[in-house]
């Protein structure tokens, strides 16, 4: 098993001051993963996904994100299919190609449906966020995070809270599963 990407809670906030507002509990040196237990066990879902989303490193992010959103979501429009099938693309091959793809589709679709932000996600993983010829504008280092953690808001947004648990803890606990694998 390797060594969590972020010790403690405090490790992450240091890293990460928006993980602070976006995950809603201060700070601790409780270790990641206990705390990401705690949140499970408590229910506490929207912070247990905002954890994840900071806690994995960006491609990861992506990938929980996106695997998460097929396990919340059956069916999907072709559209919303191909952005979220382009932000897998980046995660399966890591390029600027892929990236920026990613970005793009991220950029004209629909903020209202989860994959964009997936696709957001991984177009604002890093490199620049416009188009060549207006420069080089890098991304807040936060963005993905918060990308992967709006798309899966909006997505159990639309399922009934009695189901929520037995919907996210699954995810949750895959989230987990790749933290630990480092």
């Amino acid at each position: 098993m390797a060594l969590p990407r972020f010790p403690t809670v405090r490790d992450l906030y240091d890293a990460f001051p928006t993980a602070a507002d976006d995950v809603g509990i201060p700070a601790s040196d409780e270790g990641c993963m206990a705390f990401l237990r705690s949140l499970t066990t408590n229910a506490a879902w929207n912070s247990a996904i905002s954890l994840c989303a900071y806690i994995l490193p960006r491609r990861q992010a992506v990938w929980w994100g996106s695997q998460s959103l097929r396990s919340v979501r059956r069916q999907f429009s072709q559209a919303e299919a191909a952005t979220l099938d382009a932000a897998e693309d980046w995660v399966r091959e890591p390029d600027e190609t892929h990236r920026r793809a990613a970005l793009e589709l991220g950029s004209r679709a629909d903020a209202g449906l989860p994959a964009t932000w997936m696709a957001l996600a991984a177009g604002w993983s890093g490199g620049s966020v416009v188009p060549p010829e207006y420069g080089y504008v890098r991304p807040p280092p936060e963005q993905t995070a918060r990308a992967v953690r709006a798309g899966l808001f909006i997505a159990i947004a639309g399922i009934p809270q009695d189901e929520v648990p037995d919907v996210i803890k699954p995810c949750i606990e895959y989230g987990a599963t790749l933290a630990n694998q480092g």
